[in-house]
């Protein structure tokens, strides 16, 4: 078998059901014995490996398009307590400190305005997750697809997480400082110093919106991936549902 054909028969085993999957084969034998299992009495693939690799881009464009919907959307993160940011460790305990002198609501504003900023800035991973999955190999391809149920989500991980670090922070520092977040930090931060054992020291508040922003979105993309890989009601498109199944 050649080996065009053999990687499009192991890009056809997502069709498969999760708990249907069977192990990857080993040897050129085995190829041939599962491809009459995929292909039906002719003994061929249902999918070429054109589609299967069209198909796989095209769940991971699905994929990353809802994931950017759903969290770069007004309550995205702040509602959802799956990815919403909370405030950084010595600000949240912090918070008790304030509390005792009337100041939890000033807290409170800064994780609403942080949650917003990731928000605002989500948007902006469209374009990088886009060149990721057009970047995309036959080998990385198969990888995906020899990996575990998020193997694809870990591709975007290393192949997107320092572009969308370099893109995503101005975002996100300007939206901190459009939502007022800079100006409700430094009112926090003001007011824990003036407290004994309150200081916070060099915190750098943007990062740590960055960072927690960046989870949400791998999150869901891994939701995502996962509903694609299992659901036949998540495959939205003629071409996911021809791969698919």
């Amino acid at each position: 078998m050649k080996r065009s054909a053999a990687l499009g028969l192991t890009l056809a085993l997502l069709a498969l059901p999760a708990a249907a999957q069977f192990s990857l084969p080993k040897s050129a034998n085995d190829l041939s014995g599962l491809a009459g299992k995929l292909g039906g009495s002719g003994g061929s693939a249902k999918v070429s490996d054109t589609d299967a690799t069209a198909g796989l881009r095209e769940a991971l464009k699905v994929a990353s398009e809802r994931t950017i919907g759903q969290v770069g959307k007004a309550d995205g993160y702040l509602k959802d307590p799956a990815i919403h940011i909370p405030l950084p460790g010595m600000l949240a305990k912090g918070k008790s400190l304030l509390q005792a002198v009337g100041g939890a609501g000033l807290v409170d504003d800064l994780e609403t305005r942080m949650n917003r900023a990731a928000e605002a800035a989500a948007p902006k991973a469209r374009d990088i997750f886009v060149k990721a999955i057009t970047d995309m190999s036959l080998q990385d391809a198969q990888g995906i697809l020899q990996g575990p149920q998020d193997a694809a989500t870990q591709y975007f991980r290393r192949t997107t997480s320092l572009p969308l670090s370099t893109a995503m922070r101005p975002v996100i520092d300007n939206a901190m400082r459009d939502v007022g977040a800079l100006q409700s930090y430094r009112a926090v931060t003001d007011k824990l110093s003036a407290l004994p054992g309150g200081g916070v020291g060099g915190l750098d508040i943007t990062d740590h919106v960055l960072e927690k922003a960046l989870d949400g979105l791998f999150h869901y993309i891994a939701k995502e991936e996962a509903a694609i890989r299992t659901n036949p009601a998540a495959r939205s498109t003629e071409l996911l549902r021809k791969v698919f199944g």
